[in-house]
């Protein structure tokens, strides 16, 4: 049985706003349902990086706050510390980031709490049944949250081919060990001509795995655990991650990250897709180029697979922009994932997902 997709262009009249349309997709997707009161409801979203300006609009979110609160339910706003060193590799840094980008509790009307705690380590191992891996470390946040709503911007990626709810679920929610788990499957480096020998790294592991010979940081692979603590600790950002990890299996590891995230709220959780300013590259990055293609609409489901299939099959579907970083697909039906970044198969997130029991690929779309 095909899941249900709901879908809303970006039309608006005196009548019918966006906010008004975002309330309906919720609704045709059971929030009052699947939220009673008392929950404390994650709103799990990606804050954006300092200088770009494709994420999410936070009125958006307030609209979406506030249906969460007509069904009595707590919202709150989380997203996770980042792996690389930058401006969002710890709470502070990237809640800082998050207000400046106009997710601040007097425009949304919830408070924002990083899922993974103040330095990306707090962290819960969840089990799960995937082809990979059998557990997880998932933020312990997102873990204790009684429901969630996911909430992502639908865009390129040049790992992943595309970013949707599953990259949302999948790395957003997991802590920075669990990000270089997905990454990388060996220990991290040090690159000795920014090293300073500060030794602020080696107070920070708890396994003995990094030392200081000839004045430089070494870290031994065969003590390390990949917890990642020593990265975001280098203030000179000398201690880099080995993005050794191919495509397909970074992809076929986020969506049993994303199984682990959703364990226990299987059916307490919604997913929106917002299909706006469809960049070439992730929010992660401290700008946004052009579009690849218009506006096209948002997109609500119960299943995280079934919706982002939808939102691809609709990106596909469009006319790609002329002037923008997509190389071909222009025409209707031209894949718009492989123009940005030709050698990714981006199909195999959508495929392992739905291998694993995530959900379905099947969907019927249906407009609001």
């Amino acid at each position: 049985m095909p899941a249900m997709v709901y879908f809303t262009d970006m039309r608006a009249n005196q009548n019918e706003n966006l906010f008004a349309k975002i309330g309906k997709l919720l609704h045709r997707c059971g929030l009052q349902e699947k939220i009673v009161q008392g929950d404390l409801v994650a709103v799990k979203l990606h804050f954006g990086e300092r200088g770009n300006h494709a994420f999410i609009r936070p009125v958006f979110v307030r609209k979406i706050v506030e249906e969460i609160k007509g069904c009595q339910g707590k919202p709150f706003l989380t997203d996770s510390s980042t792996l690389y060193p930058g401006s969002r590799k710890e709470a502070v840094s990237a809640l800082t980031c998050a207000i400046e980008n106009g997710f601040a509790y007097a425009v949304v009307g919830a408070p924002l709490i990083m899922c993974d705690g103040i330095k990306g380590h707090t962290a819960v191992t969840v089990p799960i049944e995937g082809d990979v891996l059998q557990t997880v470390q998932i933020g312990a946040e997102i873990v204790e949250a009684d429901a969630m709503v996911v909430v992502s911007h639908f865009k390129c990626h040049e790992l992943m081919g595309f970013g949707g709810a599953l990259k949302n679920l999948g790395m957003g929610c997991s802590s920075r060990q669990g990000k270089l788990q997905q990454h990388s499957d060996v220990a991290p480096e040090v690159a000795e001509d920014m090293c300073t020998s500060c030794g602020i790294c080696l107070n920070s592991c708890a396994h003995a795995a990094v030392t200081l010979l000839e004045g430089k940081a070494k870290i031994d692979p065969r003590r390390c655990v990949g917890c990642g603590r020593c990265i975001s600790a280098c203030q000179q950002k000398a201690i880099k991650v080995k993005w050794n990890e191919a495509a397909p299996l970074v992809m076929k590891k986020m969506s049993e990250y994303a199984l682990g995230a959703i364990r226990g709220k299987e059916k307490k959780t919604i997913y929106l897709n917002f299909i706006t300013q469809v960049s070439p590259a992730c929010d992660c990055y401290g700008h946004a180029d052009a579009p690849i293609v218009n506006d096209i609409g948002i997109c609500a489901c119960s299943d995280p697979v079934a919706l982002d299939q939808a939102c691809a099959d609709l990106v596909n579907a469009a006319s790609g922009n002329p002037n923008s970083a997509l190389k071909s697909g222009h025409e209707p039906g031209g894949d718009k994932f492989r123009g940005v970044s030709p050698t990714i198969d981006w199909e195999i997130q959508l495929e392992h997902a739905e291998k694993i029991g995530l959900g379905r690929r099947r969907y019927e779309l249906a407009g609001i």
